[in-house]
């Protein structure tokens, strides 16, 4: 059959691809971010992560309004056999992407200067200017992903988005290494370094830095163009395996002028909570570093006094930035969980959709269900393991760079993130399946109410010199529950799904805990009793203690996992290979 040859995707094994496709994104983000980090310093970071605010809130709106309408509409009249609609929904759609793409990047352009002006930051301009015209290619990129997600293919996304992440690696190094190299040739050659007469090294890298931020930021340009040609070819070479015998079975499609219709009329509310959840982003970072300005200038001593080894040699005029910049690299991994369990939504939004247009039931809870506890088993074990050995993960990754001054003052909010990783990682899937129940208008009052929340008590705490860059994260955490409550009783009450909460909170909280326990535990006697050794001429103690206590955590928490029959056999089946798996564990009692 021509559905056969479609190859549609379930809801695990399309998120399953999303979700290696996102590692391997991240793993290469780890690799850009260190190297840059250590290039750049935590000076660089902060500007180059403060023009990164204000690139994806207009980023996001891109990939997460209308390519969610795209997926919706398609995957329903895919369900009914309307498939000259959904030939209709793509080409619409292309031409809706081709306009938001050169709205993004005029208006981008139009914020640069306000937004550096009101973070009292001029200098992230030039990393603001490189990045700008990534929002275009990126409006391109999201129409195709958006239809081959509707088509429950999620193979496309997956690899247009390691591409993506790909160029900005390779392009991004090369940028910030040459700028950087050539900046500092004309210090130690007594010129002026990028327009500026500098009589220290440490002048020289503050003169640098921002156009290192800018150069690295021109790989996140790049990027997107290698995604979008991929797809493109992609697109233009294999299609949609959709059959000239469906096309001609198929009945009379609307017309553009109602699809486009259907199409912004969805996307608005997907659009107004990308757009709140964004502009909070923009407004925390502003936020943030507004209050620390104003922290600083107020008590710049006392500051110098609680940070004093940290900001040894770093001048007044950085402070902020160094501090902002700290705050940042614990970023990295906060959002690394979260962005694995995202595609748990986005490939719900199709499944849930058609199952809604066809009013199956069974199919809508099973897919809330497996939905909410795949993202918990996944949230608490990295979650917990990363609180509890916060410290040495920053110090592999960081301690031997520019950043490593910083790694102290990351640390603890790296931990206090870590522990309360399942509120942020349960919002995005969350939203997603509200927006496949036609209930698109809760998560924007939700994420409304978390925003007002977290900018009050950021414009608040982190004006406290003894909290300081600490007081953001109590306010993302009071954001994110709020959050995710509202959107649980919606969903429950929208689905008329009874949500079993052992299965899908109980046990993975109870084998998380376990998980945390023996990776502290491990790390703490490897650390303690292993002596020093060394490998190539570089200390390795820490790595090892590290990779042997993520080990030991993952081994307790499957383990536990088995025992307390915590993976359910639906969860199972939606794999590749799911049912002789679900019959091996069922042989041996680990499922029911």
């Amino acid at each position: 059959m021509a559905e056969n040859k479609r190859k549609s995707q379930t809801l695990l094994n399309g998120a399953l691809i999303l979700s290696i496709s996102t590692l391997i994104v991240k793993v290469i983000g780890v690799i850009y971010k260190i190297p840059l980090s250590n290039m750049i310093g935590t000076v660089g970071r902060g500007y180059f992560d403060s023009a990164y605010s204000l690139y994806v809130p207009i980023y996001t709106i891109s990939m997460a309004g209308l390519p969610v309408a795209v997926s919706k509409m398609v995957s329903q009249q895919l369900a009914l056999g309307r498939y000259r609609d959904v030939r209709l929904i793509h080409r619409v759609a292309k031409r809706l992407f081709l306009i938001m793409g050169i709205t993004g990047t005029l208006l981008m352009l139009l914020l640069a200067y306000p937004y550096a002006l009101s973070a009292k930051n001029l200098n992230v301009i030039p990393a603001i200017l490189v990045t700008t015209p990534a929002i275009f290619f990126c409006c391109i990129m999201s129409s195709y992903r958006g239809y081959y997600n509707g088509l429950r293919n999620m193979n496309p996304t997956a690899v247009s988005q390691v591409f993506e992440a790909a160029g900005k690696l390779v392009f991004g190094l090369l940028c910030a290494r040459f700028v950087i190299s050539y900046g500092y040739s004309r210090f130690e050659a007594g010129l002026t370094v990028y327009g500026q007469t500098v009589s220290s090294e440490s002048e020289a890298l503050s003169a640098i830095y921002p156009y290192a931020a800018a150069a690295a930021a021109a790989g996140v340009t790049l990027g997107t163009v290698v995604g979008m040609i991929y797809l493109l070819i992609l697109h233009r070479i294999k299609g949609d395996k959709i059959t000239k015998t469906e096309l001609a079975s198929s009945p009379k499609p609307a017309s553009s002028g109602n699809v486009a219709k259907k199409l912004i009329v969805f996307a608005i509310p997907v659009v107004a909570s990308s757009l709140v959840f964004s502009i909070t982003n923009l407004i925390d970072s502003v936020t943030i570093q507004n209050r620390l300005e104003y922290m600083i200038a107020n008590n710049m001593d006392y500051v110098r006094s609680i940070y004093a080894e940290e900001l040894a040699g770093v001048l007044d005029a950085d402070v902020k930035n160094f501090l902002y910049g700290a705050y940042s690299l614990s970023l990295d991994f906060k959002n690394l969980i979260p962005s694995i369990t995202m595609p748990l939504g986005i490939s719900a939004i199709p499944t849930l959709s058609a199952a809604w247009a066809v009013k199956n039931k069974r199919q809508i809870k099973v897919s809330i269900e497996s939905v909410l506890r795949v993202t918990m088993l996944i949230a608490m074990p990295c979650g917990i393991g990363m609180g509890v050995l916060s410290q040495p993960i920053l110090a592999v990754f960081y301690g031997s760079g520019n950043s490593a001054a910083g790694i102290s003052i990351a640390a603890p909010v790296m931990a206090v993130y870590g522990y309360s990783i399942a509120l942020m990682s349960l919002s995005q899937p969350m939203t997603n399946m509200l927006q496949a129940l036609d209930m698109a208008k809760i998560p924007l009052v939700s994420l409304t109410i978390g925003a007002i929340a977290k900018v009050v008590s950021n414009y608040i705490l982190v004006a406290i010199p003894s909290i300081n860059v600490n007081g953001a994260v109590i306010g993302t955490i009071i954001c994110y529950l709020l959050i995710v409550v509202i959107n649980f009783f919606a969903l429950v009450y929208k689905s008329r799904v009874r949500i079993n909460l052992v299965s899908v909170a109980v046990k993975p909280i109870f084998c998380g805990i376990l998980c945390g326990a023996a990776a502290y535990t491990s790390f703490g006697l490897l650390n303690r009793f292993v002596p020093e050794f060394q490998l190539a001429g570089h200390s390795v103690k820490n790595i090892f203690a590290l990779a042997v206590a993520i080990c030991m955590g993952g081994l307790v928490y499957l383990i536990s996992m088995l025992l307390v029959k915590g993976i359910a056999k639906d969860d199972i089946v939606m794999l590749p290979k799911g049912e002789k798996i679900a019959k091996i564990l069922a042989k041996y009692g680990f499922i029911e």
